[in-house]
């Protein structure tokens, strides 16, 4: 069995696997709400006790039968680059992050966990190089997040970055798309390449944001607010199309960002850029936006399910009660298909 633990910063998801031969089937899935301080912010034991508590409950009420999990680490609190390099060999490239890597990071290498990644050795490239991926995250960050899923009784066996998990669910080889996470707080966008995680960008604009505008444009209460745009979102033809005049403005924020990614990502990398977008998130739902971001990028949109894999089996119970919710499943997915 293999466990993924998405811990959002107002959800939290979780997803067994079965390894079955080259494939896998779904044997548990759950997702709470919850109202408590998020991990990086916890102040003390008491506080990491009380988080703990609400994942014992979850893995109770989800049936996970595992206590080893895979988590993930938000987007936004960690540091990713894609350095190049010349055609060094593998063991230069290791030596060469190792003593630079405070040029690429923003906080100081004894305080960091870092890693990297060999993503594309361009050799007819002018000049030829090395794209490196290169990977910081706080050594605190981790201590907390272990802290408290080790009080939840759990067991971390990897720990790696919302995108990396959500490239794993939606990367294929061969092809090029664009990934955007749309969440309560930050909209998270990735490029995955053959599968490989390319490009990533954390925006600190999304459904709150959204709900924020609906209340001011239509001077509702915040409860009224995410009411609203969950029923109307930006469907022109409700309400004279008042909730989407007062998203559109927001969401603007989000496609310049996608946009910008797209223009960086061909221009540091001389690749082609992506022909389609794939969303998930608990946003990613609002009605009209798929359709909405088709126009204003021009490009092929779908909200993404990752329950509909071709080598994940799920049953058909479990796959009605899901189908509503799947989107917001998609790195807990990630996650537990790790193998390594």
């Amino acid at each position: 069995m293999s466990v993924g633990l998405d811990i959002g910063s107002k959800t939290l998801k979780v997803v067994e696997l079965e390894k079955v031969g080259s494939g896998f089937s779904l044997k548990a899935a759950g997702a709470v709400n919850f109202q408590s301080t998020q991990i990086e912010k916890l102040a003390d034991q008491k506080a990491v006790d009380a988080f703990a508590q609400i994942i014992k409950k979850l893995f109770t009420d989800a049936r996970i039968s595992s206590k080893k999990v895979t988590i993930s680490i938000p987007e936004s609190l960690i540091f990713m680059r894609t350095v190049k390099f010349p055609l060094l060999t593998n063991e230069e490239i290791e030596s060469a992050v190792k003593w630079e890597a405070e040029e690429y990071i923003p906080i100081p290498v004894k305080d960091a966990i870092v890693r990297h990644k060999i993503l594309e050795r361009q050799e007819v490239g002018n000049p030829p190089q090395v794209l490196v991926q290169v990977i910081a995250v706080p050594k605190l960050l981790i201590e907390k997040y272990m802290n408290v899923v080790n009080s939840a009784g759990l067991e971390v066996v990897a720990i790696e970055t919302e995108l990396l998990a959500l490239s794993r669910t939606w990367g294929s080889p061969d092809k090029t798309v664009i990934l955007a996470d749309f969440g309560a707080r930050t909209t998270n966008i990735a490029i995955v390449k053959n599968e490989q995680l390319f490009f990533s960008r954390s925006v600190p604009t999304a459904g709150e944001a959204f709900s924020r505008a609906v209340s001011l444009g239509l001077g509702v209460t915040p409860i009224q607010s995410e009411e609203y745009k969950a029923t109307y979102g930006l469907n022109d033809t409700q309400l004279e199309g008042k909730v989407g005049r007062s998203i559109r403005p927001v969401l603007t924020v989000i496609v310049d960002e996608i946009k910008k990614s797209m223009s960086y990502f061909q221009m540091e990398t001389h690749n082609d850029i992506p022909r389609s977008l794939i969303l998930s998130g608990g946003t990613s739902g609002l009605p009209g936006l798929a359709a909405e971001l088709t126009r204003l990028l021009n490009m092929e949109v779908q909200v993404g399910n990752p329950f509909s894999r071709p080598d994940l089996t799920v049953d058909a119970e479990s796959a009605r009660s899901l189908a509503s919710f799947a989107p917001i499943y998609a790195v807990a997915v990630g996650l537990a298909l790790r193998e390594d």
